[in-house]
């Protein structure tokens, strides 16, 4: 693979960035193991409690099943690039959800972690969940990357439990019905590295940064048996003392959003090697133009830039709609019609592109 990468890399000599001769895909999905809505029992409890729900996508986010996985699965090992290997769903885990039992025992006052290897917390039910995520790994269709702890600011919540009032009542209902959150419902509980509100607002100290990542990097360890290398900080919320913290664990890759456009991945002073994504491909969010999509692709590949494709977990997800369906033709439709116009194609992951980076550049190319 390193040889390989020799012969695929390029490096700007005027500038740090890296571009590619051959068409690169890679596929970047988050939020996994992150539970939202439990079941359909749970949406209308929410409901007769007041919340009107239906009125977004993310009211239906719940959590992937052993079906779902094992039907992405079986499509990606469909697929198959000019060396016939298949492509491989980079996914962001989320390592820890809210212990609903446990916080209720102590009448809601602080956050209780449940570790995603110790299984599903209270009556969440997903049989055979963490068995379909490490046979899609061995399978090499799967690649395990770190999210974060939790996806939310432990502070901004544990803020509005303490202050009471209508952000308190409604974390009580939603952990009542044992939901964690609605975020877009929510905005103020941010995201791990990164608080929204005064009078801390913007990012948390690089302490808390160290010791957040820290944990999530040991239980992300007992739960696959290996170290994260790549990771995509919730909201791409991160700053140089989060790059810091992951530089001192052992992780190279760092994913970054969108909203930059077509941007070139580079490595920073610290050796971690930044991708960009390039689209975001989301049918539970609204209907997928995959000419569009292949239109994109060939500017990327023109310029020597991979295509990196977000795929969020919910677009995966069946058990309150079923949005799976429609991901799953559309994604087929748009891996066909690139396997077709490009010969040389080559579906990769973060650890395929970072050995190819560093190799090259210790080649002295």
């Amino acid at each position: 693979m390193l040889e390989f990468g020799r012969k695929l890399f390029h490096r700007r000599s005027v500038s740090s960035e890296l571009t590619f001769p051959k068409p690169l895909v890679i596929l970047q999905s988050d939020g996994w193991g992150r539970v939202g809505v439990r079941d359909k029992k749970a949406y209308e409890q929410l409901r007769s409690s007041g919340l009107r729900l239906g009125e977004h996508p993310y009211d239906l986010y719940s959590l992937e099943t052993a079906t779902d996985l094992t039907s992405l699965a079986a499509l990606l090992r469909s697929h198959q690039d000019s060396r016939g290997r298949a492509p491989c769903l980079v996914m962001n885990f989320c390592l820890a959800n809210l212990d609903f039992a446990k916080m209720s025992r102590q009448g809601y006052k602080k956050i209780e972690l449940m570790p995603l290897g110790q299984g599903l917390p209270g009556s969440w039910s997903r049989p055979g969940l963490l068995d379909a995520y490490r046979a899609g790994m061995q399978q090499g269709v799967f690649y395990p990357a770190l999210h974060s702890l939790t996806h939310f600011s432990t502070v901004a919540v544990e803020n509005a439990i303490a202050e009471g009032g209508e952000r308190a009542k409604l974390l009580r209902l939603l952990w009542n019905a044992e939901t964690p959150l609605i975020y877009w419902r929510m905005p103020w509980v941010g995201y791990d590295y990164w608080h929204p509100e005064k009078p801390h607002a913007g990012f948390i100290s690089v302490q808390r940064q160290k010791s957040l990542i820290g944990k999530a990097c040991i239980l992300f360890s007992t739960l696959f048996g290996t170290k994260p290398s790549t990771t995509c900080a919730p909201g791409y919320r991160f700053n140089r003392d989060t790059l810091l913290a992951w530089a001192e664990r052992g992780i190279r890759v760092a994913q970054n959003g969108t909203e930059s456009g077509l941007k070139a991945p580079y490595i920073d002073k610290l050796g971690v090697l930044h991708l960009y994504r390039t689209v975001d491909l989301e049918p539970s969010q609204k209907e997928v133009d995959v000419e569009k999509y292949l239109q994109i692709a060939g500017i990327c590949f023109s310029r020597g830039l991979p295509l990196t494709i977000s795929i969020p977990s919910i677009n995966f997800q069946s058990s309150l709609k079923n949005f799976r369906s429609a991901t799953l033709a559309t994604l087929d439709a748009l891996l066909t019609e690139l396997e077709s116009k490009y010969a040389e194609l080559l579906y990769v992951n973060d650890s395929d592109i970072y050995k190819m980076a560093t190799q090259s550049r210790n080649s002295g190319m």
